[in-house]
Protein backbone atom coordinates (compact mmCIF):
# COMPACT_ATOMS: atom_id res chain seq x y z
CA UNK A 1 0.00 0.00 0.00
CA UNK A 2 1.73 2.83 -1.36
CA UNK A 3 -0.45 5.52 0.79
CA UNK A 4 0.81 4.21 4.19
CA UNK A 5 2.04 6.43 6.83
CA UNK A 6 5.65 7.22 7.34
CA UNK A 7 4.84 7.23 11.50
CA UNK A 8 2.77 7.10 14.06
CA UNK A 9 1.53 8.12 17.16
CA UNK A 10 1.28 5.31 19.71
CA UNK A 11 -0.60 6.03 22.75
CA UNK A 12 -0.40 3.18 25.12
CA UNK A 13 -3.33 2.97 27.50
CA UNK A 14 -2.47 -0.57 29.15
CA UNK A 15 -1.71 1.24 32.98
CA UNK A 16 -5.49 2.73 32.60
CA UNK A 17 -7.62 0.41 30.15
CA UNK A 18 -5.42 -2.30 30.27
CA UNK A 19 -5.74 -2.87 34.06
CA UNK A 20 -9.18 -1.43 35.12
CA UNK A 21 -11.04 -4.90 34.71
CA UNK A 22 -8.19 -6.48 36.55
CA UNK A 23 -7.68 -7.64 40.39
CA UNK A 24 -5.92 -4.55 42.10
CA UNK A 25 -2.37 -4.08 41.21
CA UNK A 26 -0.36 -2.06 43.72
CA UNK A 27 0.93 1.21 42.96
CA UNK A 28 4.60 0.21 42.79
CA UNK A 29 3.54 -2.25 40.37
CA UNK A 30 1.72 -0.09 37.91
CA UNK A 31 4.33 2.93 38.55
CA UNK A 32 7.39 0.19 37.51
CA UNK A 33 4.94 -0.91 34.33
CA UNK A 34 4.56 3.11 33.11
CA UNK A 35 8.20 3.76 33.63
CA UNK A 36 9.45 0.14 31.67
CA UNK A 37 6.91 1.28 28.46
CA UNK A 38 8.38 5.04 28.73
CA UNK A 39 11.89 3.43 28.72
CA UNK A 40 10.57 1.41 25.60
CA UNK A 41 10.27 4.67 23.76
CA UNK A 42 6.47 5.08 24.00
CA UNK A 43 5.73 8.80 24.31
CA UNK A 44 1.69 9.24 24.83
CA UNK A 45 0.90 7.05 28.08
CA UNK A 46 -2.28 7.03 29.87
CA UNK A 47 -0.88 6.76 33.05
CA UNK A 48 -3.46 6.71 35.42
CA UNK A 49 -7.41 7.18 35.95
CA UNK A 50 -8.85 9.64 38.27
CA UNK A 51 -12.61 7.90 38.54
CA UNK A 52 -14.38 7.12 41.82
CA UNK A 53 -12.57 4.26 43.23
CA UNK A 54 -15.75 2.60 44.45
CA UNK A 55 -16.83 2.44 41.05
CA UNK A 56 -13.57 1.10 39.50
CA UNK A 57 -11.27 -0.40 42.46
CA UNK A 58 -8.39 -1.07 40.38
CA UNK A 59 -7.65 2.46 39.35
CA UNK A 60 -7.52 3.84 42.86
CA UNK A 61 -4.40 5.56 43.50
CA UNK A 62 -4.24 7.62 40.33
CA UNK A 63 -2.33 10.60 42.50
CA UNK A 64 0.14 8.14 43.75
CA UNK A 65 1.11 6.64 40.24
CA UNK A 66 1.96 10.12 38.64
CA UNK A 67 3.67 11.19 41.69
CA UNK A 68 5.61 8.11 41.56
CA UNK A 69 6.49 7.59 37.87
CA UNK A 70 10.11 9.07 36.12
CA UNK A 71 8.79 11.99 35.07
CA UNK A 72 10.62 12.11 31.77
CA UNK A 73 10.57 15.37 29.64
CA UNK A 74 9.93 13.32 26.36
CA UNK A 75 6.83 11.64 27.46
CA UNK A 76 3.10 13.53 27.39
CA UNK A 77 1.65 11.91 30.48
CA UNK A 78 -2.16 11.29 30.07
CA UNK A 79 -4.89 10.61 32.72
CA UNK A 80 -8.61 9.94 32.27
CA UNK A 81 -10.98 12.21 33.80
CA UNK A 82 -14.91 11.18 34.45
CA UNK A 83 -16.46 14.97 35.46
CA UNK A 84 -14.61 18.28 36.14
CA UNK A 85 -14.06 16.95 39.80
CA UNK A 86 -11.62 13.87 37.84
CA UNK A 87 -10.37 16.70 35.78
CA UNK A 88 -9.04 18.84 39.12
CA UNK A 89 -7.78 15.57 40.87
CA UNK A 90 -5.92 14.87 37.76
CA UNK A 91 -4.53 18.23 36.97
CA UNK A 92 -3.51 18.37 40.63
CA UNK A 93 -1.90 15.04 39.94
CA UNK A 94 0.08 17.02 36.95
CA UNK A 95 -1.29 15.19 34.03
CA UNK A 96 0.30 16.56 30.80
CA UNK A 97 -3.57 16.13 28.85
CA UNK A 98 -6.84 14.21 29.60
CA UNK A 99 -8.99 11.84 27.85
CA UNK A 100 -12.85 11.57 28.85
CA UNK A 101 -15.40 9.32 27.18
CA UNK A 102 -18.80 9.88 25.85
CA UNK A 103 -20.76 7.21 23.86
CA UNK A 104 -22.34 7.91 20.51
CA UNK A 105 -24.76 4.70 22.00
CA UNK A 106 -27.20 6.93 24.46
CA UNK A 107 -28.11 3.44 26.38
CA UNK A 108 -24.53 2.27 26.95
CA UNK A 109 -23.15 6.10 27.91
CA UNK A 110 -26.25 6.05 30.44
CA UNK A 111 -24.95 2.63 32.04
CA UNK A 112 -21.21 3.55 31.61
CA UNK A 113 -21.25 7.12 32.48
CA UNK A 114 -24.24 7.38 33.88
CA UNK A 115 -25.38 10.80 32.05
CA UNK A 116 -27.54 11.05 28.65
CA UNK A 117 -25.55 12.09 25.83
CA UNK A 118 -26.52 16.10 26.41
CA UNK A 119 -25.29 15.96 30.00
CA UNK A 120 -21.98 14.52 28.99
CA UNK A 121 -21.81 17.20 26.31
CA UNK A 122 -21.73 19.36 28.97
CA UNK A 123 -19.46 18.24 31.49
CA UNK A 124 -17.08 18.13 29.01
CA UNK A 125 -17.18 21.63 28.13
CA UNK A 126 -16.88 22.06 31.87
CA UNK A 127 -13.64 20.00 31.69
CA UNK A 128 -12.35 21.58 28.62
CA UNK A 129 -12.84 24.85 30.34
CA UNK A 130 -10.76 23.25 33.44
CA UNK A 131 -8.15 22.01 31.13
CA UNK A 132 -6.52 25.59 29.88
CA UNK A 133 -4.12 24.70 27.22
CA UNK A 134 -3.62 21.22 28.10
CA UNK A 135 -4.99 18.80 25.53
CA UNK A 136 -8.43 17.29 25.91
CA UNK A 137 -9.21 14.03 23.97
CA UNK A 138 -12.67 12.85 23.48
CA UNK A 139 -12.80 9.21 23.41
CA UNK A 140 -16.33 8.06 21.46
CA UNK A 141 -17.41 5.16 22.47
CA UNK A 142 -19.24 2.18 20.80
CA UNK A 143 -18.64 4.14 16.97
CA UNK A 144 -18.68 0.76 15.11
CA UNK A 145 -21.62 -0.74 16.97
CA UNK A 146 -23.39 -0.93 19.92
CA UNK A 147 -23.61 -4.34 22.73
CA UNK A 148 -26.72 -2.60 23.51
CA UNK A 149 -28.63 -1.80 20.51
CA UNK A 150 -26.37 -3.19 17.70
CA UNK A 151 -26.32 -0.09 15.83
CA UNK A 152 -23.69 1.13 13.75
CA UNK A 153 -24.54 4.97 14.67
CA UNK A 154 -22.55 5.78 11.68
CA UNK A 155 -24.78 9.05 10.62
CA UNK A 156 -25.09 10.44 13.96
CA UNK A 157 -21.11 10.00 15.02
CA UNK A 158 -20.53 13.63 12.95
CA UNK A 159 -22.78 15.03 14.26
CA UNK A 160 -21.88 14.62 17.89
CA UNK A 161 -18.34 15.64 16.78
CA UNK A 162 -19.82 18.86 15.71
CA UNK A 163 -21.57 19.62 18.84
CA UNK A 164 -18.35 18.44 20.78
CA UNK A 165 -16.33 20.89 18.39
CA UNK A 166 -19.00 23.75 19.65
CA UNK A 167 -18.14 23.25 23.25
CA UNK A 168 -13.89 23.46 22.46
CA UNK A 169 -12.89 19.96 21.81
CA UNK A 170 -10.32 19.91 18.90
CA UNK A 171 -8.86 15.84 19.72
CA UNK A 172 -11.11 12.84 18.99
CA UNK A 173 -10.69 9.12 19.21
CA UNK A 174 -13.42 6.35 17.71
CA UNK A 175 -13.42 3.60 20.00
CA UNK A 176 -14.88 0.21 19.11
CA UNK A 177 -15.75 -0.57 22.71
CA UNK A 178 -16.54 -4.56 22.13
CA UNK A 179 -14.94 -5.09 19.15
CA UNK A 180 -17.66 -5.06 16.75
CA UNK A 181 -15.79 -3.06 13.86
CA UNK A 182 -14.74 -4.72 10.52
CA UNK A 183 -12.53 -3.28 7.92
CA UNK A 184 -15.78 -2.19 5.96
CA UNK A 185 -17.38 -0.31 8.85
CA UNK A 186 -13.71 1.15 9.44
CA UNK A 187 -14.24 2.46 5.84
CA UNK A 188 -17.39 4.23 6.68
CA UNK A 189 -17.30 5.42 9.56
CA UNK A 190 -13.66 7.65 8.60
CA UNK A 191 -15.66 8.63 5.38
CA UNK A 192 -17.88 10.48 7.29
CA UNK A 193 -15.60 11.59 10.10
CA UNK A 194 -12.12 12.02 8.23
CA UNK A 195 -8.87 10.65 9.36
CA UNK A 196 -7.94 13.33 11.63
CA UNK A 197 -9.21 11.13 14.48
CA UNK A 198 -7.57 8.52 16.71
CA UNK A 199 -8.88 4.81 16.99
CA UNK A 200 -9.40 2.85 19.54
CA UNK A 201 -9.31 -0.68 18.97
CA UNK A 202 -10.77 -3.95 20.54
CA UNK A 203 -9.74 -7.28 19.73
CA UNK A 204 -13.11 -8.96 20.66
CA UNK A 205 -13.50 -10.84 17.38
CA UNK A 206 -9.82 -11.12 16.06
CA UNK A 207 -10.00 -7.66 13.88
CA UNK A 208 -8.44 -5.24 15.93
CA UNK A 209 -5.63 -5.52 14.02
CA UNK A 210 -6.69 -5.69 10.29
CA UNK A 211 -9.10 -2.78 10.99
CA UNK A 212 -5.67 -0.90 12.01
CA UNK A 213 -4.34 -1.99 8.85
CA UNK A 214 -7.34 -1.13 7.14
CA UNK A 215 -7.03 2.97 9.10
CA UNK A 216 -3.54 3.28 8.53
CA UNK A 217 -4.21 2.87 4.37
CA UNK A 218 -6.75 5.33 4.70
CA UNK A 219 -4.51 7.47 6.81
CA UNK A 220 -4.94 7.49 10.53
CA UNK A 221 -1.90 8.29 12.30
CA UNK A 222 -3.41 8.16 15.70
CA UNK A 223 -3.88 4.76 17.79
CA UNK A 224 -5.12 3.70 21.10
CA UNK A 225 -3.22 0.57 22.31
CA UNK A 226 -2.68 -1.90 25.39
CA UNK A 227 0.85 -3.97 26.42
CA UNK A 228 -0.15 -7.82 26.20
CA UNK A 229 -3.12 -6.86 24.78
CA UNK A 230 -4.98 -6.52 28.04
CA UNK A 231 -8.18 -4.27 28.86
CA UNK A 232 -11.93 -3.99 28.22
CA UNK A 233 -14.43 -2.04 29.62
CA UNK A 234 -15.90 -3.41 32.97
CA UNK A 235 -19.52 -2.20 31.83
CA UNK A 236 -19.93 -4.16 28.63
CA UNK A 237 -20.44 -7.54 29.07
CA UNK A 238 -18.25 -9.42 26.42
CA UNK A 239 -16.03 -6.90 26.03
CA UNK A 240 -12.35 -7.74 24.33
CA UNK A 241 -9.13 -6.15 25.68
CA UNK A 242 -7.44 -3.85 23.23
CA UNK A 243 -5.23 -3.88 20.23
CA UNK A 244 -2.06 -5.38 21.90
CA UNK A 245 0.80 -2.33 21.56
CA UNK A 246 3.33 -4.66 20.13
CA UNK A 247 1.12 -6.52 18.17
CA UNK A 248 0.66 -3.01 15.93
CA UNK A 249 4.10 -2.46 16.65
CA UNK A 250 5.36 -5.70 14.77
CA UNK A 251 2.90 -4.83 11.78
CA UNK A 252 4.34 -1.56 11.50
CA UNK A 253 8.05 -2.30 11.74
CA UNK A 254 7.71 -4.66 8.66
CA UNK A 255 5.83 -2.27 6.81
CA UNK A 256 8.33 0.48 7.30
CA UNK A 257 6.30 2.51 9.58
CA UNK A 258 7.87 4.66 12.36
CA UNK A 259 7.00 4.19 16.24
CA UNK A 260 9.95 4.77 18.16
CA UNK A 261 9.14 2.01 20.46
CA UNK A 262 11.98 -0.83 20.80
CA UNK A 263 9.85 -3.85 20.22
CA UNK A 264 12.09 -6.40 22.22
CA UNK A 265 11.90 -4.04 25.03
CA UNK A 266 8.09 -4.03 24.55
CA UNK A 267 8.06 -7.85 24.10
CA UNK A 268 9.49 -8.68 27.55
CA UNK A 269 7.38 -5.62 29.42
CA UNK A 270 3.86 -7.75 27.80
CA UNK A 271 4.83 -10.73 28.79
CA UNK A 272 5.87 -9.81 32.16
CA UNK A 273 2.35 -8.69 33.01
CA UNK A 274 1.48 -12.26 33.31
CA UNK A 275 2.85 -12.24 36.49
CA UNK A 276 1.13 -9.28 37.64
CA UNK A 277 -2.14 -9.73 36.17
CA UNK A 278 -1.94 -13.72 37.31
CA UNK A 279 -3.54 -15.36 33.54
CA UNK A 280 -1.44 -15.29 30.38
CA UNK A 281 -1.80 -12.29 28.18
CA UNK A 282 -4.02 -12.48 24.94
CA UNK A 283 -1.04 -10.39 22.66
CA UNK A 284 -0.30 -12.84 19.58
CA UNK A 285 3.72 -11.29 19.53
CA UNK A 286 3.68 -11.30 23.30
CA UNK A 287 2.69 -14.98 23.03
CA UNK A 288 4.37 -16.06 19.79
CA UNK A 289 7.27 -13.38 19.69
CA UNK A 290 8.09 -11.97 16.45
CA UNK A 291 9.04 -12.76 12.79
CA UNK A 292 12.13 -13.13 11.89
Amino acid sequence: MSNLPNRIEIREVGPRDGLQSEDPVAVADRIAFVDGLAAAGLTDIEAASFVSPKAVPSMAGGGEVMAGIDRRGDVRWWGLVPNLRGAQGALDAGVDAMTVTISACGVYNEKNIRRTIPESIDGIADIVGAAGDRPVDVVVSCVFGSPYTGDEPTASVPELLAQLRDVGVRRFTLADTTGMATPARVERVLQRTGVDVGLHLHDTRGTALVNAWTALGLGVTRFDTAAGGLGGSPFAQGAGGNLATEDLVHLCDDAGIETGVDLTALVGIARGLEALVGHAVPGRIATHGPSR
